[in-house]
């Protein structure tokens, strides 16, 4: 009887540990990668962020460009196993003909940024990249744009600093994901406290209730990583005026179509309005 009790006691604190004390969740969700990636004509930046740097790769739209301003700037969140330099010379010259600054931002421990890649890192890096992209925009509005993971971190930016507006792709409510995905076949002794060890900054259906700017939405209906449902709840939850755009069989990562950009280029227009003085060269 004692050495059943003892076991008991035993397996009870190793369960104890395991949750509070190893980094589970970072593991689980973060896949930092740190090898070279051309970024093509993009330029590279840093800021300063928790004693170490933030890496950011920087691209201009062509109209930008010729007229040498830039009408507004984008900041720019990947997916979990992503990067910032992949990608964000070509986004650049998806605006439909604006004149537009984006900035891509690595992760803590992602590409050149520092680590390690802590889900805790998230939230205070997105808005460290925030606050100094706001130094250098002079007053030019903000949208940041942010894909999966990214959207954590966009919705924690809407909710405590004044963005111009939000496109959102396929973001996952992690902590409703854990909960409700992966809780019944451990009778959510795990996924209980795992959901809890999400941090707050990352919880995005409380964020997207205190997020006011306009926001487009585009939701992959075919997501096999962020189930529509899962999406659904932030769409829902979130307050600002904002516009939907399904994406009929779409996946997680399937790319844009035709349609999708088409109905993208519209809700833009609504979103970030044109300013004709750049439009004009002038």
């Amino acid at each position: 009887m004692r050495r059943k009790t003892s076991l008991a006691i035993g397996a009870l604190i190793l369960y104890l540990a395991t949750i509070n004390l190893a980094p589970i969740p970072d593991r689980l969700i973060l896949f930092p990668t740190t090898n070279r990636i051309d970024a093509g004509e993009a330029t590279r930046k840093t800021v300063a962020f928790a004693g170490g740097k933030l890496e950011i790769w920087c691209a201009t739209s062509k109209l930008a460009r010729s007229t040498g301003r830039a009408e507004a700037h984008v900041l720019r969140f990947y997916g979990n196993a992503d990067r910032a330099e992949r990608w964000v010379g070509d986004e650049a010259e998806m605006w439909d003909n604006r004149a537009i600054e984006v900035w891509g931002v690595n992760y803590p421990g992602f590409g050149g940024s520092t680590g390690p890649a802590r889900l805790a890192s998230l939230g205070p890096a997105a808005l460290t990249a925030f606050d100094a992209l706001q130094q250098v925009a002079g007053g030019r509005p903000i949208i940041v744009f942010a894909a999966s993971l990214g959207t954590t971190v966009a919705l924690d930016i809407a909710a405590h600093r004044p963005v111009a507006g939000l496109i959102l792709q396929n973001p996952p409510p992690i902590r409703e994901m854990i909960y409700r995905q992966f809780g019944w076949w451990n009778l959510w002794l795990l996924a209980g406290p795992l959901a809890q060890k999400i941090p707050a900054a990352l919880d995005s259906v409380t964020n997207a209730k205190a997020a006011r700017a306009p926001a487009i939405f585009l939701l992959a209906d075919a997501d096999e990583v962020v189930a529509p449902r899962f999406q659904s709840m932030v769409v829902e939850a979130y307050a600002g005026e904002k516009r939907v755009i399904n994406l009929p069989g779409a996946g997680h990562n399937s790319p844009i179509d035709a349609s999708g950009l088409a109905r993208l280029h519209e809700a833009l227009d609504w979103l970030l309005p044109r300013d004709p003085r750049v439009a004009s060269g002038r």
